[in-house]
């Protein structure tokens, strides 16, 4: 059983779910009464068979609405009770074959249209103990009775009857293959659903929320990453360490809404004039690490010169007038037999020399 307090939302759905269900059982039953009610007719059954028919039927599925109307399904790991609507509707139909055999056929055909559906919302385990059951009803009054199990096809109303039988039997049979794909279909859609949604999951555990810039945790793996494949390749890898020149008194004469707007734009500007290959993350308030990929010392240093003039040439004024925003900058180059921690410690010393020499400018280590 379930426990309780699902979402209001989900209990809306799954008992809009199993209405629907529920009401094509009833527009079966009632196929199936009028049915009955052309051999009435017909003379081969008394009007006691359909009437009764029709009201067990319905009786049976009012029972189940109440049930899910009271949200009792809600309960259990399957909501449907696939298994008791299945045990009851054909105990239903072996009761009505004992008590009509001359016309068994049309109950053994629903039998088979229950398994049909059931078998669309069964478990192996369910299916199993189904059809167990079934067998132990439907055996003895195969092999302990001596009544004739008939389709009647003497007169015209009984052809019509069985006519009428086989057409609605393969009708439904085709509303369960109908029903089966479209569910096929929706669990389709839904993988696709959530192969896009645990995609986006990865991307947000991966990105800074305020700047789209990966995070510290990412950017730092992705360093090993780039070493590893550099010591494998002996290709070079710089890496920079960018911080932006006086950001606490941005914040301070601006406040921090501005602040952050004006992050949010050295993000945009840093990804917008970077290389595919070279991977951009926030090392930790308004300090970013660059890392780039088979660049050597000289190349290093002649790409964040460039950034750093496009950065302090950008109107800022937008966000107060006379505004200015500058970048300096630590260069360092892995070393042979170098780790990422004393890759990174060089490069931040080379920051550091940089905001000593008056800010605005690279440094290299």
């Amino acid at each position: 059983m379930r426990a309780g307090g699902l979402p209001s939302e989900l209990l809306r759905r799954r008992a809009g779910q199993r209405r629907q269900m529920l009401a094509v059982q009833a527009v079966s039953c009632s196929l199936v009464s009028m049915v009955l009610l052309v051999y009435c007719c017909a003379g081969t059954i008394p009007i006691v068979i359909p009437s009764a028919y029709f009201l067990s039927g319905i009786g049976l599925i009012g029972f189940f609405v109440a049930l899910s109307e009271t949200h009792i399904n809600d309960r259990f790991d399957d909501h449907y009770l696939t298994i008791f609507q299945v045990g009851g509707h054909v105990a239903l139909q072996l009761v009505f074959l004992l008590a009509a055999p001359e016309i068994g056929y049309a109950f053994l055909s629903v039998v088979f249209l229950i398994f049909g559906f059931g078998a669309l919302r069964m478990t192996a385990r369910q299916a199993t103990i189904a059809w167990t059951l079934t067998v132990l009803g439907l055996a003895p009054i195969f092999l302990l009775t001596s009544t004739p199990v008939g389709m009647p096809v003497t007169s015209h109303l009984e052809r019509l009857a069985a006519t009428l039988c086989y057409v609605l039997t393969i009708g439904q049979c085709a509303f369960v293959g109908l029903y089966g794909s479209s569910m096929r279909k929706l669990l389709y859609d839904r993988s696709f659903e959530l192969k896009d949604a645990y995609r986006r999951i990865e991307e947000l555990a991966e990105l800074d929320e305020l700047t789209g810039s990966f995070n510290r945790r990412c950017i730092m793996r992705m360093l090993d990453e780039e070493i590893a494949r550099s010591v494998r390749n002996g290709s070079p890898c710089s890496v920079a360490l960018i911080d932006l020149d006086w950001f606490k008194r941005i914040n301070d004469a601006f406040g921090h809404p501005t602040g952050d707007e004006v992050l949010r734009t050295f993000a945009i500007t840093m990804f917008a004039n970077i290389r595919s290959v070279d991977r951009f993350g926030r090392y930790g308030g308004e300090e970013f690490l660059l890392i780039l990929p088979e660049m050597p010392p000289d190349g290093a240093d002649r790409a964040l010169e460039r950034l750093r003039a496009i950065i302090a040439d950008l109107d800022w004024s937008a966000f107060s007038p006379g505004m200015k925003v500058t970048i300096s900058a630590g260069v360092a180059t892995f070393r042979p037999n170098e780790t990422p921690d004393t890759l990174l410690a060089r490069a931040d010393r080379a920051l550091y020399a940089a905001k000593a020499r008056g800010r605005n400018r690279i440094a290299s280590a």
